[in-house]
């Protein structure tokens, strides 16, 4: 199956209105902080820069994420083989990391949710109505990635997964059962920006989209090159981040004599981040060849043999 032209021109000028609003929301919190470098910061969950900025900025590490996916979709809406599987990934993506805004508060989250809610439903909408057959063999259809990469992006989405499990579980542990709730649905106890979806929400969209793309890669399915690289990059962005609050509390020169669980940060950050590009790595190459037809069809160049006669003669 592949995209009609008008569906692919559909889903361009889509994933250019998610990457304007994101670009607009972006600006705004640059020119609010007069800063590149604690904007930057913010994005990472820095707790020192977050509580300075708060109230001053709308946007978080998804923001800038979805920005570059989109632009990236764009781009493989107009010209990729996987555009279909391209705009479905992005809209879904969009749609479980803006939902929280229609119950957060203020009017500039719900506008926004609103809006980009609207658009990433078309975006799966066009995908599904624009998907056709070949008309020839000259049209290029999506390939299976091959087995050797797929199956380690597979692996890795699923420790990533995995990780984000472990994690979660710790952090539920350790906090009232409360703020646990606050984390997953959205409360008073948070302080992260508007656009920011809950900690607890964002976590089940990381695990399903690296278990999604992990089941995808360990099937070969065709829609793997596109989830997985969007599971990569996210597996890349927050393992950054998270190595970023590594550095800036120097965690690292002092691995030895750190606490189990700041060894487990550091570790869980290396790892992410390495495991990230190597996804991004794996699932960015040629796919597996597709299988070509036979010209003479399956008896040769002799063709098909032919027919018995009708009535059979004698001794037939």
């Amino acid at each position: 199956m592949t995209v009609t032209r008008p569906a692919r021109l559909t889903g361009a000028a889509l994933c250019a209105a998610l990457a304007l609003i994101a670009a607009v929301w972006i600006l705004k919190d640059l020119a609010a902080l007069g800063s590149p470098a604690d904007l930057a910061w913010s994005w990472t969950g820095d707790p020192g820069t977050t509580y300075l900025v708060r109230g001053r900025v709308a946007t978080s590490l998804a923001d800038p994420l979805l920005l570059v996916v989109c632009v990236a979709t764009a781009v493989a809406a107009l010209r990729s083989r996987h555009a279909a599987s391209a705009l479905v990934a992005a809209g879904a993506v969009t749609l479980a990391l803006r939902l929280p805004g229609l119950w957060a508060p203020g009017s500039g989250a719900l506008v926004t949710a609103l809006l980009e809610l609207a658009l990433a439903t078309g975006l799966v909408a066009t995908a599904a109505a624009g998907r056709r057959r070949a008309d020839g063999p000259h049209e290029q259809l999506p390939t299976r990635p091959r087995t050797g990469p797929a199956v380690t992006a597979g692996i890795l989405l699923a420790v990533g997964a995995v990780s984000v499990v472990l994690w979660e579980a710790y952090t539920a542990f350790e906090l009232p059962p409360e703020i646990t709730v606050d984390r997953f649905l959205g409360g008073r106890s948070l302080m992260g920006p508007i656009l920011s979806p809950p900690p607890g929400w964002l976590a089940v969209i990381l695990v399903a989209l690296y278990g999604t793309a992990a089941v995808s890669a360990f099937a070969r399915a065709r829609h793997t090159r596109a989830f997985g690289l969007l599971a990569g990059a996210f597996l890349t962005a927050t393992g950054l981040a998270l190595l970023a609050r590594v550095v800036r509390f120097e965690l690292i020169p002092y691995f030895a004599e750190a606490r189990t669980v700041e060894q487990m940060y550091v570790l869980t950050a290396v790892l992410e981040v390495l495991g990230g590009i190597a996804v991004l790595v794996l699932l960015a190459g040629r796919g597996a060849p597709a299988a070509t037809p036979d010209p003479y069809g399956p008896y040769g160049s002799y063709g098909a043999p032919p027919a018995p006669p009708y009535p059979p003669p004698p001794g037939w």
